[in-house]
């Protein structure tokens, strides 16, 4: 029977992610030595019930800084054995990924038999010691948690191995490609390696001269879980003891956003110094080895690219020798162990890619292999695999390789329109007023849309134009989702597909016809391969009878809706439901909008803001008289 403390866990994720259903597998929990202990930071789940297959997997995936603290499995009615069982697994796979098995883990234990999960914690190497946690504490803002305090560095290694090898004994050629990356992981610890640490911030005028830290002064034994100590003990008073917070980057004016995207980002630059300095002289010397036999010359190229964490009061020094060089060796040895079985043959191609994934706190690391297309069934299966381990929708390709981080964006000012030309407002509905909705749940377009209305590019479409405005905002959400990266089509080029499909005749192209909800339909399925959902309402009055589908579409789909009545359309962004009481508002995207694209002006003239269906003053947004049809694309099933 486990005893009880009073110690608690912290959750940074929702409650209902540890609810494994009937998995019977074990499932890992992510912390950080730079949180405090008995912090969960995400769940992974298993794929393999073999610890050193999952470790391996691991390994590439969780970056440097975060750590696999313990384990979560399915329990029955003796919970003890249960917890028992997650405790002995979270510390096996620790001793084969850290080589340690003597700090605390976390079991959990999740099962139909007894409603909430259930936390125990083991503060040494024995298994049968453990007590029981009385409190569990989600955090309200996860994000501030981990980035208030909190850096990523990177660093990006190309690396070129000449391989020779006799033609009579290719075997040998495994042997070289071995001690080739053992040379490398040598040098990256020799005294003579220099690293260079600078700010990726580009965005800022006020940047933090670069960091020069020499390999003799780096210390491979320091415990990152002694932070705090190493951190007052380092005084700054040099380079080497600078510590991650020197990159730090003040925000501007107003709130700062706490994510991924608007972290610190420290740049790491490796360079080798062969010169040893000596106070002999000597004169160059130039060997002659001739080989015995027929020899071979073989390259094999690699490129590394390691995303650590760190807190911002950890010396620089430690965070290369604790964070960057281990991320580089477990690369490197991902890539020895990927390539050996073909060196001779088409060995894969492999190239990391970093993620961020929604509901994932820190990033993740992919290795991806680049001689196989993205569609290929392959891929597909692998990015399947992840998506599963990660929790992730199936209906969303998340994982996609134009999904990765792209850093040289990341902490820019500004955002980059998808169109040729001028940049167009992007989603303009975040932080107009509430709807006025009293107890409402409010459902909203999931991700990023550009705004288009009329008469923008030059283009006077004013008076025909707002459902070709309304389906470009719609392609916009797609395209920006990276679920296809063709460009926003024009007018013609709309008009064009429709005639492509035999929809129009010849003549429809270049005139001023206006469109609807199903030729809009077909031109997204033309383009995109987007399927959709056509609503039909009679009257403007029994809109507010669809706001539950409609939230449920927000809710499971995400995608902006096209909203049809006569010769009017609007995009529809989101809906605020009481469902008690059947009040309701409609977040209205309104392409009718003839201004400049200031976002202010189109805010404050209403051209985006929540409409009712009939408002305090008994007016009518929506006709009485009006037939209308609501289009609802649907998001591809797609990874």
């Amino acid at each position: 029977m486990a005893d009880t403390n009073n110690r608690s866990v912290r959750l940074l994720f929702h409650p209902k992610h540890l609810h494994t259903g009937s998995n019977p597998r074990t499932h890992w929990l992510i912390g950080s030595s730079f949180f405090p202990p008995l912090t969960i930071a995400s769940i992974l789940y298993s794929s393999s019930l073999h610890l050193h297959i999952e470790s391996e997997q691991l390994r590439s995936l969780i970056p440097k800084g975060f750590e696999v603290i313990g384990a979560l499995t399915s329990g029955n009615d003796v919970v003890d054995d249960a917890a028992r069982a997650a405790i002995e697994a979270a510390r096996g796979l620790r001793k084969i990924m850290y080589g340690e098995n003597d700090r605390e883990v976390v079991g959990a234990v999740t099962g139909e038999g007894f409603g909430e999960v259930k936390f125990f914690v083991s503060e040494s190497g024995n298994v049968n010691g453990f007590e029981s946690v009385t409190e569990v504490i989600e955090e309200e803002n996860s994000e501030k948690f981990v980035w208030e305090n909190g850096c990523l560095l990177r660093c990006e290694l190309p690396i070129k191995f000449p391989l020779y090898y006799p033609v009579r004994n290719t075997n040998d050629v495994e042997k070289a490609y071995v001690q080739a990356t053992e040379a490398v992981i040598a040098k990256l610890r020799d005294p003579q390696t220099v690293y260079i640490l600078e700010s990726v911030n580009k965005s800022s005028l006020d940047l933090p001269p670069p960091v020069v830290v020499q390999g003799g002064e780096l210390d491979f034994h320091v415990d990152l879980s002694k932070i705090r100590p190493l951190a007052e003990i380092d005084n700054g008073f040099d380079a080497s003891s600078l510590l991650c917070s020197y990159f730090s980057v003040n925000s501007k004016a107003g709130s700062p956003v706490f994510s991924i995207e608007n972290a610190d980002i420290i740049q790491v630059s490796v360079l080798s110094n062969s010169l040893v300095p000596s106070s002999a002289s000597a004169a160059p010397v130039a060997e002659y080895l001739p080989v015995q036999e027929e020899t071979r010359l073989l390259f094999i190229d690699v490129k590394l690219d390691v995303l650590c964490y760190a807190s911002k009061v950890l010396p620089l020094r430690h965070a290369i020798s604790s964070l960057i060089i281990p991320g580089l060796v477990d690369q490197l040895n991902i890539l020895q162990n990927s390539m050996l079985p073909n060196l001779l043959a088409q060995h894969p191609q492999l190239k990391p890619y970093h993620f961020s994934p929604p509901g994932v706190l820190h990033p993740i690391t992919v290795f991806y292999e680049l001689s196989f297309g993205e569609t290929e069934m392959k891929q597909v299966e692998v990015r399947r695999s992840l998506h599963s381990r990660l929790g992730l929708p199936f209906d969303r390709p998340l994982l996609r390789i134009a999904n990765a981080l792209n850093f040289s964006k990341l902490r820019n000012s500004g955002n980059v329109s998808l169109q040729k030309g001028p940049s167009l407002p992007r989603d303009v509905h975040i932080g107009i007023p509430s709807s006025g909705v009293t107890g409402g749940t409010v459902s909203l377009v999931q991700g990023s849309y550009e705004y288009f209305h009329y008469l923008q590019d030059g283009y006077n479409d004013s008076g025909w134009g707002c459902a070709y405005r309304s389906l470009q905002t719609i392609i916009s959400w797609f395209r920006l989702q990276n679920y296809s990266s063709i460009e926003v089509p024009s007018h013609r080029e709309i008009q064009q597909s429709l005639v492509e499909i035999g929809d129009k005749d010849p003549s429809f192209i270049g005139s001023r016809e206006w469109i609807g909800a199903i030729e809009l339909s077909f031109v997204l399925d033309k383009l995109l391969g987007v399927t959709c959902k056509v609503m039909n309402v009679r009257s403007g009055s029994e809109l507010p009878e669809k706001c539950r589908e409609l939230a449920l579409h927000f809710e499971n789909q995400g995608t902006p809706i096209m909203i049809g009545g006569g010769v009017l359309a609007y995009t529809l962004l989101g809906v605020d439901y009481n469902e008690a009481s059947g009040d309701c508002a409609f977040l209205i995207l309104d392409p009718h909008y003839t201004g400049t694209d200031d976002l202010k002006k189109i805010v404050n003239g209403g051209w985006c803001g929540w409409k009712k269906a009939v408002d305090n003053k008994g007016r009518n947004f929506f006709l009485h008289d009006k037939f209308y049809n609501l289009l609802l694309p649907q998001r591809p099933n797609m990874v």
